[in-house]
């Protein structure tokens, strides 16, 4: 039995709800076809940084402003979907507090000095089990569990089938499905893209009982709060698809994450995921010369603190809207 909603997006990451969310929003019907389990997104801390991602990434001006602008987006996306934002700030921890306010300040974060280390109001977060939640029970979104194993399209729709029979047809296309393989049918330009996004291992701990009142960072980890605990990370091995845990990650993320609560060394849960990135460190968003397909991949370890700016370009684009002026960096065509 075929079914034909306004648009289907193909993942439910982040982005991928995040666009849904937005097209529903616009009035649109919109099916989310993912085949269920944990995803990226999932094994994340929820961080919304642009002042203490763009320090760690020594990140240009011109792209902490992007950040900056991307974060402006959320408070009106997070009450207009039911997410609850955080805005605890952030502190980095270390020796190099000096040169990290210095460097914070010059790219115009608002930073203060505290006890061994410095602090922004600048960096929020969100709760991503219940984020990610709230986004797939959106009005006008509905969510199936399937994998998508062929498309095809024509100048009018595409087809999209599943492994288990389930066929959709649909004028607009989204496909958001991280670090995966491109699915079959896809037109070649577009395959070659996401063949050439790279798939990077992310691993990060979470500890049942402990507390932080706000995300601490350091060089080489991170302790946030997430779900009546914390969660302490996160590795960033490029080019590493494998899922098994890394024990001597762990043991080094943790002993420097639990050092930051001035606790001992323990165990914790070690939650793997395999995020995608491009060469410039963007995501993939908005649509491709082919008509009706549009992409929201890739964006590295920024995902949810890109969701809404990649949300908007995508509506935009499947509503032929002009484009927001941050859409050019996040072209899918940009490195053709």
């Amino acid at each position: 039995m075929a079914s034909s909603p306004d648009v289907i997006v193909i993942g439910a990451g982040v982005l991928g709800l995040c666009s849904a969310a937005e097209l529903a929003a616009r009035g649109h019907a919109v099916t989310v076809v993912d085949p269920g389990g944990a995803n990226a997104s999932a094994v994340a801390a929820g961080m919304i940084a642009p002042a203490m991602e763009s320090l760690l990434e020594e990140t240009t001006p011109e792209r902490a402003a992007l950040l900056r602008r991307a974060r402006d987006l959320w408070p009106a996306f997070a009450e207009t979907h039911g997410l609850k934002l955080r805005r605890e700030g952030a502190e980095w921890r270390g020796d190099d507090a000096g040169a990290a306010m210095d460097r914070l300040s010059a790219l115009g974060f608002e930073v203060e000095a505290i006890d061994d280390g410095v602090r922004t109001s600048e960096d929020w977060r969100v709760d991503v089990g219940p984020g990610l939640a709230a986004l797939a029970r959106v009005p006008g979104v509905s969510v199936v569990r399937a994998t998508v194993q062929r498309l095809s399209g024509d100048t009018r729709r595409w087809r999209v089938e599943a492994g288990d029979g389930r066929v959709w047809f649909t004028p607009s296309l989204v496909v958001a499905t991280g670090a995966a393989a491109a699915v079959e049918g896809l037109p070649p330009a577009v395959a070659g893209r996401i063949a050439a996004i790279q798939p990077i291992k992310g691993q990060l701990s979470y500890f049942a009982g402990l507390a932080t009142s706000a995300v601490i960072r350091t060089q080489g980890a991170y302790v946030a709060p997430s779900d009546g605990g914390v969660v302490i990370g996160a590795t960033m091995q490029a080019g590493d698809r494998d899922l098994t845990p890394d024990p001597d990650a762990a043991n080094d993320q943790t002993s420097r994450g639990l050092g930051l609560l001035g606790l001992d060394h323990r165990e914790g849960v070690v939650r793997v995921g395999i995020r995608g990135a491009t060469s410039d460190g963007l995501p993939l968003a908005g649509p491709t010369q082919a008509e009706g397909l549009h992409l929201a991949l890739a964006p590295r370890r920024n995902g949810w603190l890109l969701g809404p700016l990649v949300a908007r370009v995508v509506a935009d684009g499947i509503e032929g809207a002009a484009p927001v002026p941050d859409a050019a960096a996040l072209d899918p065509a940009r490195f053709d």
